[in-house]
């Protein structure tokens, strides 16, 4: 076993980050008119362009080889135009290797969304959160888009097409998961940002572990260890190593990965204390099981494109924008 002096050093595929530039493209939340209660709080550091060279400057300091690209609520009626951007990014920054892509899975156009989602060299999964209760109490009186027919038929088409999906959604929605894993079983589901556990009091935490755990024990769910911070309070160890050591317990290394979540995770801590808090919490596991959690999970599912590191920026070509 690894001891608490041998935390990770390692390559780093950073699992769930975003690029955005709202001065060019139309990302409604990001408006000061379209502004949305926020789990973080006031949002308005981030309503600005976030680009590659911006990520790798936060960035700096931790060997990144690759980051995968999670859609950013870019304008709904556009889904194509946002992946196109980002394949552009891609093209130009060598940054991202691996994409998420929009796709409304209930709307009436979602087949052929999804084909030209899927025509995109590295698109491996979309996204579309499925709503529903937003507190535990409210569960039995709402449900998300999980359990409705219509988005149901749009999941259908993921496996022909070979994408994953990203899902996100609060814990107490992971019955509908469970079933959603147990109906596609062709389909991976990436649990985004652990669950959203929030509510840190011990009542919560005892329904987001038995939530998880449930979901788990589907072989075809798989989880990211990310978006962990709490409202007014810098992201610390002490706060998430449960969290995180709780998860890597259900789900295992090699069906776990960490992610950044940047910028959004910037609202309440550096890249820096995030990737070196969870080096300091897995500090004491193996090695492998380290370099799975920090890169071969997120290779695995993403399989991203090379390196941004050894990838060169395409000849002649400029920002996409």
């Amino acid at each position: 076993m690894a001891g608490p002096s041998t935390p990770y050093d390692g390559p780093i595929v950073d699992a769930h980050h975003h690029l955005w530039d709202p001065r060019i493209n139309h990302h409604p939340w990001l408006t000061p008119e379209g502004r949305i209660p926020f789990r973080y709080g006031d949002y308005t550091a981030i309503c600005r362009p976030y680009r590659p060279d911006d990520y790798r400057a936060d960035a700096r300091g931790h060997p990144v080889v690759a980051g995968v690209y999670v859609e950013t609520e870019w304008d709904p009626t556009d889904p194509i135009g946002e992946t196109r951007y980002a394949s552009g990014l891609a093209a130009a920054h060598g940054l991202p290797n691996a994409i998420v892509a929009q796709a409304w899975l209930d709307a009436p156009d979602a087949a052929a969304v999804l084909a030209g989602q899927a025509a995109f060299p590295l698109v491996r999964s979309v996204r579309h959160k499925p709503g529903g209760p937003d507190s535990p109490g409210q569960v039995g009186r709402a449900r998300t888009l999980m359990s409705d027919p219509r988005w149901r038929d749009g999941f259908a088409r993921l496996e022909r097409h070979g994408l994953h999906f990203d899902l996100q959604t609060p814990w107490w929605n992971l019955p509908e998961a469970e079933a959603l894993a147990r109906d596609f079983p062709g389909t991976l589901i990436v649990l985004n940002h652990t669950g959203l556990p929030a509510d840190r009091s011990p009542e919560g935490l005892a329904g987001w572990r038995a939530a998880l755990g449930r979901f788990a024990e589907c072989p075809n769910a798989r989880v990211k260890i990310s978006g962990l911070g709490l409202p007014g309070r810098p992201w610390t160890v002490a706060d998430n190593a449960g969290i995180v050591r709780d998860a890597m317990a259900m789900f295992g290394p090699d069906r776990a990965m960490f992610a950044s979540n940047f910028p959004v995770d910037s609202l309440c801590a550096t890249f820096d204390a995030v990737f070196s808090g969870f080096k300091a919490i897995v500090a004491d596991r193996d090695p492998a099981d380290q370099r799975a959690l920090f890169h071969d999970t997120a290779r695995a599912v993403y399989r991203p494109a090379p390196p941004l590191d050894t990838q060169p920026a395409a000849a002649g070509r400029g920002d996409p924008a």
